[in-house]
C-alpha cells in the first residue's frame, strides 16, 4: 500500500467528495497519509471539506487534514496535486454561455468562444499554482481535471517544468460504454483532443466491430451536461468514428444554438441550482457519503479517472488509461509537442503512448489539427495578453469564424471577464 500526500486545489467544487469517495474505494493501495483542501471561497471550502472529512472518519481513514485559503500551504509535502478550478465561479460560466449567442454563437464553457475565455481566465491562476509548485513540492505529480483540460495540459506541458498529466472523464465513459455491447476483452482505440474526440476502432477475436456498431445505431451515452440531440447515423458513416458527446456541438450546431435561444436557463444557471442545493446536502451534519444528485453534473466517473491514475503512478502499475500528453511521434500527423488525449501506460515515470496504427481518416485529421492551431493560438494569447493571437484562433475555430461576430463577442467577453484577465489591456 502507497502512502501520500494530496493537495486538493479548487476544494470548494461540490465534486470533491466525488473525488474522496474514489480514494475510500482504492484503499486497499493507496493510504492518505495527508490531504489538504485548499479554495478561496471560504463557505464552500467549509462546506464541502466539513463533509469530506466525515466521510474520511466513517470510512476509518486517520490522515492529517488541511484546510486552507493558501496555495503555499497546501503544497506542503505534497506527492500529487489535483487541480479543479472554477476561475470567475458559475457566473462567469453564464457569461461564457449567454454572451455568445447574443451574436449567433454558441456559448459552451469547453469549446467555442466561451471556452476560449475560460481558458484566458484559467492560464494565469494555474501558471501560478505551477510557479508554487516547482519552489515547493518539484517532484509533485499534477493531475489536472479543470477546464478546458487540453488546452491547460498545452500550457503546462509547454510552458512549465511540472510533472502534469491532463485528466477528463469523458475517454473512460466512453469506452465503458462501448465494453458494455461488446464485452470487457475488446480492442478499442481512443484518438482525438480533449472535448474533440472518437473511437475509430472496436476489435474482437480480430475482427472489426465498429462499422456494425455504427449501422446499429449504436453511440456511446451522452454526457449528463449535454442535450442530447443524437448522431445521424449517416454522419457517424461519414465521419467513420463514434464522436464523444461534445462534437455534437460540431456535428448538430443548429440544433445546440436552438437550445441556447429557447432555453429559459443556461447551463451554468443549471448547475447553480445543483450546487446550492448539493450544498445544502452537504451541511447535514448526518451525511457521510456522496449524494446521488452529484451524479446530475457533468463528473460522472470523474473519481475513477482521477483516482486510478494517481494509484497507477504511485504504485508503478504500467497498467493503461486514456490521458492528455504530448504526442512525441503517436499520431504521425501531429506535432510532438502538441497535447493529445490517447491511451498510455502509466507508471511511476509517467504516461508512455500506446503505439496507434496510422490514422488515414482524414476528416479526424483536419479537424483535429485545426482546434490544436486555435488551442495554441489561445495559449499564446493567454500568456502575452495578445488580443490578436486570441482572434486568430477564433477565426479558425469552426464554431466561431465570422469576422464581425468574433471581435463584437470577444470584445464584450473580454469587459465582462476583465478582473480576470491579468496579462490584457484595458
Amino acid at each position: 500500500m502507497k502512502e501520500i500526500t494530496l493537495a486538493v486545489i479548487g476544494s470548494g467544487s461540490t465534486y470533491c467528495p466525488e473525488l474522496i469517495d474514489g480514494f475510500l474505494k482504492a484503499r486497499d493501495s493507496l493510504k492518505l497519509k495527508k490531504v489538504s483542501f485548499m479554495d478561496i471561497d471560504e463557505r464552500k471550502r467549509t462546506i464541502v471539506g466539513n463533509l469530506c472529512v466525515r466521510m474520511l472518519k466513517a470510512a476509518g481513514v486517520d490522515c492529517e487534514v488541511v484546510m486552507t485559503d493558501d496555495v503555499d500551504t497546501a503544497l506542503q509535502g505534497a506527492d500529487f496535486v489535483v487541480t479543479q478550478m472554477r476561475i470567475g465561479k458559475l457566473p462567469a460560466r453564464h457569461l461564457d454561455e449567454s454572451i455568445p449567442k447574443k451574436y449567433g454563437l454558441i456559448g459552451q464553457e469547453t469549446t467555442g468562444i466561451g471556452g476560449c475565455f475560460k481558458a484566458l481566465r484559467t492560464i494565469p491562476v494555474i501558471k501560478h499554482v505551477c510557479d508554487r509548485i516547482e519552489a515547493i513540492c518539484p517532484d509533485a505529480w499534477l493531475i489536472n481535471f479543470t477546464n478546458p483540460s487540453g488546452i491547460l495540459t498545452e500550457f503546462i506541458l509547454n510552458h512549465t517544468n511540472v510533472k502534469n498529466i491532463g485528466l477528463c472523464n469523458v475517454p473512460i465513459d466512453m469506452i465503458d460504454d462501448v465494453k458494455e455491447i461488446t464485452g470487457e476483452d475488446s480492442e478499442i482505440t481512443y484518438l482525438g483532443l480533449n472535448h474533440l474526440s472518437w473511437i475509430t476502432s472496436v476489435k474482437k477475436d480480430g475482427k472489426e466491430l465498429l462499422p456494425g456498431l455504427i449501422e446499429d445505431g449504436f453511440s456511446p451515452k451522452v454526457m449528463a451536461n449535454i442535450k442530447d440531440d443524437g448522431f445521424d447515423i449517416e454522419c457517424l458513416k461519414s465521419v467513420q468514428g463514434l464522436p464523444s458527446s461534445y462534437l455534437q456541438y460540431f456535428y448538430c450546431r443548429e440544433a445546440k444554438l436552438e437550445h441556447q435561444r429557447t432555453d429559459e436557463k443556461t447551463r451554468a444557471q443549471v448547475c447553480m441550482e445543483i450546487e446550492e442545493s448539493l450544498l445544502e446536502m452537504y451541511q447535514n451534519e448526518e451525511l457521510c457519503i456522496k449524494p446521488a444528485l452529484l451524479d446530475k453534473r457533468g463528473g460522472h466517473k470523474y473519481s475513477l479517472a482521477a483516482v486510478s491514475l494517481i494509484d497507477s503512478i504511485a504504485n508503478d502499475k504500467q497498467d493503461v488509461h486514456v490521458v492528455n500528453i504530448k504526442n512525441n511521434g503517436t499520431l504521425d500527423f501531429m506535432a510532438d509537442d502538441d497535447i493529445v488525449e490517447i491511451a498510455a501506460v502509466i507508471g511511476k515515470d509517467g504516461a508512455t503512448p500506446v503505439k496507434i496504427d496510422k490514422v488515414e481518416n482524414k476528416h479526424i485529421i483536419a479537424l483535429m489539427r485545426v482546434i490544436k492551431a486555435y488551442e495554441k493560438y489561445t495559449v499564446e494569447g493567454a500568456i502575452n495578453g495578445d488580443e490578436q493571437a486570441v482572434i486568430n484562433g477564433l477565426l479558425i475555430h469552426p464554431l466561431v469564424g465570422d469576422w464581425e461576430k468574433t471581435t463584437k463577442c470577444f470584445e464584450e467577453l473580454k469587459q465582462a471577464h476583465k478582473d480576470y484577465l491579468p496579462e490584457f489591456k484595458f
